[in-house]
């Protein structure tokens, strides 16, 4: 068991990290915070743009950078993007901040939820399944590296929700918070 205040979601795009996240951060009492999210506030541009105009080493040295803010706190659910585990220091930083899960979700499960989806610029190719799989060959040995729990593919927020909550209070030691009181 990883003792932890920090609950960090990791997993490919398309897994559904933000809405579970949403309602595990609710459940846990946790603030949440969506690293893609975060970035495209920060920026004011959205990840597409900061791809286009900075590249993908661009924008990942953006996710490194807020991924070291975030996961330092205390009492914080991160959604991370699921290019994140790329970078050694940040599986390390998640590894030592937090209890790491890993949102599964196969290449079915991304295809239909991605169907509509034209923002991911990683995916802006004709052979989305071909791209999906060659992502997931290189990001899934680092995802099972980095996590502590696995949460299995699941067909609905509210269905993977129930679940994940049954599991993780199985598997999570959790941390209490600094007491913000001082003693005199």
């Amino acid at each position: 068991m990883n003792p932890s205040r920090n609950l960090f979601l990791i997993g490919p795009t398309g897994a559904g990290k933000t809405s579970l996240g949403r309602r595990l951060a609710a459940h846990y009492g946790l603030a949440f915070v969506d690293l893609d999210r975060e970035i495209e506030r920060r920026t004011g541009a959205n990840v597409a743009t900061i791809f286009e105009i900075e590249g993908e080493a661009g924008f990942r040295q953006r996710e490194s950078v807020l991924l070291n803010e975030f996961s330092a706190g205390d009492g914080v659910l991160l959604a991370t993007g699921a290019g994140a585990v790329l970078d050694a220091a940040n599986r390390e930083r998640l590894a030592a901040r937090g209890y790491v899960l890993w949102l599964q979700a196969g290449i079915e499960q991304q295809l239909e939820r991605l169907a509509h989806d034209s923002s991911r610029p990683l995916l802006a190719d004709p052979d989305r399944r071909a791209r999906l799989e060659a992502m997931a060959a290189i990001r899934e040995p680092l995802y099972q590296a980095t996590a502590d729990l696995v949460l299995p593919a699941a067909h609905g927020v509210a269905a993977s929700a129930a679940q994940a909550i049954a599991l993780i209070d199985r598997h999570w030691q959790r941390a209490a918070l600094p007491s913000s009181t001082t003693s005199a």
